[in-house]
């Protein structure tokens, strides 16, 4: 399966796999090979009823062809998610440290129950920190 990528990437990629030229595409297309050459750069796009004969040539359905910009929607969904799950993640480690500190200063934890806390907090910036590292 392909790699995510930008439209006119995928167009350079999939003629290239098929040994095409963009001269070569575009005759099929009925489009000049400057018009190919412009979709290649992200000058341009498509005319929408020509989509069904470009998935055509490359032999896959237009919901594979048109994939590439609605995989970007979701990689942006998906980010938005994480910087919230690790902005919650430190949240939770910073409250824990500051209940700490103020129940301590009240005399009003024990130590089993603030190391506990410490834990938490510890636990929940150590999962933000990994998060990092795998992406």
């Amino acid at each position: 399966m392909m790699k995510k990528q930008i439209f006119g990437n995928m167009i350079a990629t999939l003629h290239k796999e098929k040994g095409m030229t963009q001269v070569e595409l575009a005759e099929q297309m009925g489009v000049t090979d400057k018009a190919v050459s412009k979709w290649e750069r992200d000058l341009s796009f498509p005319d929408i009823s020509s989509i069904p004969r470009l998935a055509e040539i490359f032999n896959m359905t237009v919901d594979e062809l048109i994939q590439v910009k609605s995989n970007e929607k979701v990689k942006e969904k998906n980010n938005k998610i994480s910087e919230i799950v690790n902005l919650t993640l430190k949240g939770v480690g910073l409250a824990m440290g500051i209940a700490v500190v103020i129940l301590s200063l009240m005399n009003e934890i024990e130590t089993n129950s603030a190391m506990s806390m410490l834990g938490i907090g510890v636990t929940c910036l150590g999962i933000v920190q990994f998060s990092k590292n795998d992406g």
